[in-house]
């Protein structure tokens, strides 16, 4: 039986589903928010985590060596020793916040926003629940160029004549 064998894992062959979670991982630590599909980010979730917990806990020479294993930009981990460190001094854990956006129109997954709490440049998605209002859409007449070639095409058949 496999009651309680819960695995956070990506079904792809062991090196790509491996690249996949270090290159989602390094793009969320430069932009601090990305979009990605559900299952994408419940896998990448602890890996973030437990990047920014080594980099408060350890010694920064430790956590540099370890950071740099994971992550496949050097200035990711530059940026978490930097900055990430000290905007989560205070907070133990829960350091990224998955906001759902809907589902994919081409094979209907469900894609969310994967977020750093706290992210200075990024505004939380979905959260205010109030739409912006739309204006209504005035439709345009489509104009005809006839006259203007007619016109055009005889002043060409004028100038040739001279």
């Amino acid at each position: 039986m496999r009651h309680r064998h819960s695995r956070l894992r990506l079904r792809y062959k062991p090196a790509h589903s491996k690249m996949l979670q270090r290159n989602l991982v390094t793009s969320l630590l430069l932009y601090e928010s990305i979009r990605t599909t559900k299952k994408r980010a419940e896998v990448v979730r602890p890996i973030i985590d437990r990047i920014i917990t080594l980099s408060k806990t350890k010694q920064p020479y430790l956590a540099i060596r370890a950071i740099n294993a994971l992550v496949t930009h050097k200035n990711a981990c530059r940026k978490t020793m930097d900055v990430l460190k000290q905007r989560y001094a205070s907070r133990t854990s829960g350091f990224t916040r998955i906001v759902p956006l809907g589902s994919r129109a081409g094979d209907g997954a469900e894609v969310v926003t994967l977020q750093l709490i706290d992210a200075e440049g990024v505004e939380v998605v979905g959260s205010s629940g109030e739409k912006s209002p739309k204006s209504p859409r005035i439709p345009t007449k489509k104009v005809r160029h006839s006259s203007v070639s007619s016109e055009s095409s005889a002043s060409s058949t004028s100038s040739k004549k001279s």
